[in-house]
């Protein structure tokens, strides 16, 4: 594949804020002077140790050590390679790339294929809700309350009863039988190649950026002898555990909240009613249960790094619809934010709430929640006759392991005395039962296994050298102005007069880790060159390499950043004081084993001489 030239990479990534692209899929909040901060999208954590810089395009998460510039965080997030995601971002800002070999742009394959043949067949299956086959579908729409407005928000379709009605369009427009198939959009049988999806109401699903990823399609037909929903099968984009139907619409509303709320319902319908009635933070899980990578998405969309924000399920008020709550409540304890669970009068899920009762009282639905422990606590005693102290015991018993798991000290005692209240008990009696609950659930949680040997690198065959990080620097002023003075050049350094940031980058650093930046930063060719921080961060050798990070991405200290432009200025001067100092030190130990009369005695004096007048006009300057 022709190689997309570096002016037109610069370019790219000169014009697109990395924030931006981040904030798409982590909820992020100013962490400083330039810097932005979050929950790390690359492993789970409950505080925000992920830091984004859009002065330089740069990220760095303090918990995992991943880094880089806005092509690694497409390429990790979306696992496109690196000439898909310059496309991509290309194309998000109109931008005519150009290739080495002087040719038009290549056809692009792999993951981007099949996100643009899943794009294509939303938009087929959107124009045929026109049709006039399509006047089932219409009408079903109809009789849930949604309008031709509503179906267009949505991107609702329908996909026509023919067996290769949308295999036909997209071929004609590019796409291979194996690119549709890859995409799960066709299927393969005794027929032959087919579509996927017939006769069916058809929901676009698409990640948190927007981008649509696979179908959810509800059948019409009584002759249907499908599933009453149909999904797109698992592919190299579409992941059920890790997609939130609606969460493209809602993400803007959930940032925005005060408290930031999620209300998560059962289907698509009733993420469409919610919507409409005002419940602009509603999602529904794609065909599979609510659980802990959901929890993930939802957590970094949130930011929920505090206990001030809120996650609502709404269930059905039937035997299935208390068991969705219940599995809920067993990943609840991942949240940092409130659970509630809200469930309708007479049972009835958003969708016909809101066709019953109209859009109030959907919105209603926020006043009635219940706190999720509260739910789970009167499910396990609704199955005892509390009339009977055997049925009482038996409750407390029941429902004394779900107080037990609440890891929050101020709140256990709280539902203790609930429980207590519920069953008619002594508190104290509720209090010893819970805490026999908990020894024995950790008693019984397995226990973390030991490494036997030491971890060997792949790469090397040798052992694993750990990193060096900001918090492994030894403690001293020297490495603290060292320290600093990196975190200025990297962070403001094309702000820094050039001449007098090489000098004082010119001379090797007393901390090896510290120097090992420092030859990086350095050897930069061109500071005033857009993506010259990535590249300097990204040469740095290891075990260093996160130390870089880390450097580029702390916080400076500052007001401002005027303050920071001129603070990291100050410290490129102390070092070149430094500098001067050390070789004042040396100058005056050969000139005593040098004779006074002598050449190399005059030449040592004058230049004694001419670093006491350069270190005081360091030191006016300053």
């Amino acid at each position: 594949m022709p190689r997309i030239r570096q002016a037109d990479v610069d370019e790219v990534k000169a014009r697109t804020n990395i924030a931006d692209i981040v904030g798409e899929r982590v909820a992020l909040k100013s962490a400083g002077v330039g810097s932005l901060k979050g929950l790390c999208p690359f492993h789970d954590e409950k505080s925000p140790s992920f830091h984004v810089r859009q002065q330089v395009g740069y990220y760095h998460c303090f918990g995992c050590g991943e880094s880089g510039d806005v092509y690694s965080f497409l390429r990790a997030m979306d696992h496109v390679s690196f000439t898909e995601a310059v496309e991509r971002l290309a194309g998000r800002i109109g931008y005519t790339l150009h290739y080495e070999d002087g040719g038009p742009a290549p056809e692009t394959s792999g993951r981007s294929r099949l996100y643009a043949a899943n794009t294509a067949a939303a938009e087929f299956f959107r124009s045929q809700l026109l049709s006039p086959d399509a006047e089932a579908a219409r009408r079903f729409l109809g009789e849930r309350g949604f309008d031709a407005g509503a179906a267009a928000h949505f991107g609702v379709g329908f996909a026509p009863r023919g067996w290769d009605g949308m295999l036909k369009a997209l071929t004609a427009q590019g796409f291979t039988r194996e690119e549709l198939s890859t995409a799960g959009l066709v299927s393969t049988g005794q027929r032959g190649v087919y579509d996927r999806f017939r006769g069916r109401l058809v929901w676009p699903i698409r990640d948190v950026s927007g981008q649509t990823i696979g179908f959810g399609a509800r059948k019409l037909f009584d002759d249907d002898q499908g599933p009453k929903y149909l999904n797109t099968p698992e592919t190299p984009i579409y992941k059920k555990a890790q997609v939130l139907y609606g969460l493209d619409l809602a993400k803007r509303d959930i940032a925005r909240g005060d408290p930031r709320r999620v209300v998560v319902v059962e289907g698509y319908t009733d993420v469409m009613a919610c919507h409409l009635a005002g419940l602009t933070t509603a999602v529904a899980t794609c065909g599979t249960a609510f659980g802990a990578e959901h929890i993930k998405v939802l957590r970094r969309v949130m930011g929920d790094d505090n206990a001030s924000g809120e996650v609502v399920f709404t269930f059905d008020g039937d035997e299935a619809g208390q068991k969705a709550a219940l599995r809920a409540f067993t990943e609840d304890d991942r949240f940092n934010a409130q659970t509630f669970v809200a469930v309708a009068p007479d049972g009835l899920d958003p969708c016909d709430l809101r066709l019953q009762r109209g859009d109030a009282a959907v919105r209603g639905l926020m006043d009635a929640k219940q706190p999720m422990f509260e739910f789970a606590i009167d499910r396990k005693l609704a199955g005892f006759d509390l009339a009977t102290v055997e049925g009482r015991v038996g409750a407390l018993r029941a429902a004394a392991p779900i107080v037990a798991e609440i890891r929050d000290r101020l709140l256990r005692p709280g539902y203790e005395r609930v429980l207590a209240r519920r069953l008619g008990m002594d508190p104290t009696e509720v209090h010893g039962e819970v805490e026999r609950a908990a020894r024995g659930a950790q008693a019984a949680a397995p226990q973390p296994r030991r490494e036997a040997s030491p971890r060997v690198d792949p790469a090397t065959g040798g052992p694993v050298v750990a990193a060096v990080t900001l918090a492994s620097l030894p403690r001293s002023p020297d490495v603290a102005v060292e320290r600093d003075a990196l975190m200025g050049a990297l962070q403001y350094g094309h702000q820094i007069d050039a001449a007098l940031l090489t000098r004082a980058l010119a001379e090797p650093f007393r901390t090896p880790g510290l120097d090992a930046v420092r030859e990086a930063v350095a050897a930069a060719p061109d500071r005033s060159r857009a993506g010259w921080v990535t590249d300097a961060v990204n040469s740095v050798r290891e075990p260093y390499r996160s130390l870089a990070g880390e450097l580029l991405m702390t916080p400076f200290p500052a007001r401002d950043e005027a303050g920071a432009v001129a603070s990291a200025t100050d410290l490129a001067r102390r070092l070149v004081v430094r500098q001067l100092e050390h070789e004042k030190q040396e100058l005056l130990g050969a000139v005593q084993r040098v004779p006074a009369d002598s050449d190399g005695g005059r030449a040592l004096r004058v230049r004694l001489r001419d670093i006491d007048v350069e270190r005081q006009r360091f030191f006016a300057e300053s």
